[in-house]
């Protein structure tokens, strides 16, 4: 066993807790577009988790149509949870 198995499990973790995050996020984006029933239990946790998780990017463009806002705003959250959590991920498996 190595002595950097931790960091690695560690990494792993966070890897793990980027994919979730984003996958969330972009569950969200597709009932938005597929125009998902709102007052379904699921539908509506799935979009609490996600504007929790976008608050800080939510809105953050002002496009005309409201489904270019939500995929932009949404899937940016996504794509920056992904890159930092796997850049971090990595950093972590290399030392």
């Amino acid at each position: 066993m190595s002595r950097y198995s931790g960091s690695n499990q560690a990494g792993r973790i966070i890897a793990i807790v980027a994919d979730i995050m984003a996958f969330i996020l972009g569950l969200w984006i597709l009932m938005y577009l597929f125009d998902a029933n709102s007052t379904n239990d699921f539908v509506q946790f799935i979009h609490d988790a996600a504007r929790w998780l976008a608050g800080w990017s939510h809105d953050l463009f002002t496009f005309d149509e409201q489904w270019a806002r939500v995929v932009a705003g949404y899937g940016l959250a996504a794509v920056v949870y992904l890159f930092i959590g796997h850049a971090i991920a990595n950093r972590m498996h290399r030392h």
